[in-house]
C-alpha cells in the first residue's frame, strides 16, 4: 500500500496535465500513488493521462460541485496521507520527501502545508506567496482520517470548496506551516482562482 496518494482532479486540462503529472512522478519520495480523476473533459486530458503511470478515474459529474472529483479521488486513494494538486500546477521533486517527513515525525499534526511560488505561462516566478497569509487549497498534506473526519469537500457548492473545508478542518485540526515554496501556482485567465 503507498504512504501517499497524489489527487488530480483535471478537466479540459489537456494544456497542462502533463506538466502537472510529471512532476509529481518526478518524487524524490518514492512510496506513493497519483490518481487522476478527469471530470467529463471534452479534450484530449484523458488521452495524455492515460500515457502515464497513474490511476485515471473518469466521472460523468453534472449537478454535483467542484469538490465532487477530489472525494472521488481521496475516497479511491489508498494511502494513509493524501495532497492535492491542481491539473494546471506543479510541484517541487522535494514535497512529499518533507511534508511526508514532518507528518511521521510529528504524530500530532494533522496536516502540513508550505508556501508556493506565483507563476506565469513561461513557467517565470511572480512572487512567492504564504501558505500562511495567503492559502491555497493544495500543497497540503492531510492525514486522510482527519479529512474524513471533516466530511471531505462539501459537493453542493460550485466556488470556494477549499475555503469551506478549511473553515470545518482548523474547528478541530491544525494545519502545520512550512515556509519553504514547494507549490507552483500557475495563475491564470482560465483559472477559477482569477475569477
Amino acid at each position: 500500500m503507498p504512504k501517499v496518494s497524489i489527487i488530480i482532479a483535471a478537466r479540459d486540462s489537456g494544456k497542462y496535465i502533463e506538466r502537472a503529472i510529471r512532476s509529481c512522478l518526478n518524487q524524490r519520495f518514492d512510496d506513493f500513488e497519483v490518481i487522476v480523476v478527469n471530470d467529463s473533459s471534452h479534450d484530449d486530458t484523458k488521452q495524455i493521462a492515460s500515457l502515464f503511470d497513474v490511476r485515471l478515474i473518469n466521472i460523468a459529474r453534472k449537478e454535483s460541485g467542484c469538490g465532487t472529483p477530489s472525494n472521488v479521488g481521496i475516497r479511491a486513494s489508498k494511502s494513509q496521507y493524501v495532497v492535492r494538486v491542481d491539473s494546471d500546477d506543479f510541484i517541487s521533486p522535494d514535497l512529499l520527501y518533507i511534508e511526508h517527513l514532518f507528518l511521521e515525525q510529528n504524530k500530532d499534526m494533522d496536516a502540513v502545508a508550505c508556501d508556493y511560488h506565483v507563476i506565469d505561462e513561461d513557467e517565470n516566478i511572480l512572487y512567492r506567496g504564504d501558505s500562511q497569509s495567503d492559502p491555497i487549497a493544495c500543497g497540503i498534506m492531510f492525514r486522510k482520517d482527519r479529512f474524513i473526519d471533516v466530511g471531505l469537500y462539501d459537493e453542493s457548492l460550485q466556488v470556494d470548496e477549499e475555503k469551506d473545508l478549511m473553515s470545518r478542518f482548523i474547528v478541530n485540526h491544525y494545519v502545520y506551516h512550512i515556509p519553504l515554496p514547494l507549490y507552483r501556482y500557475y495563475k491564470h485567465e482560465g483559472s477559477l482562482s482569477w475569477q
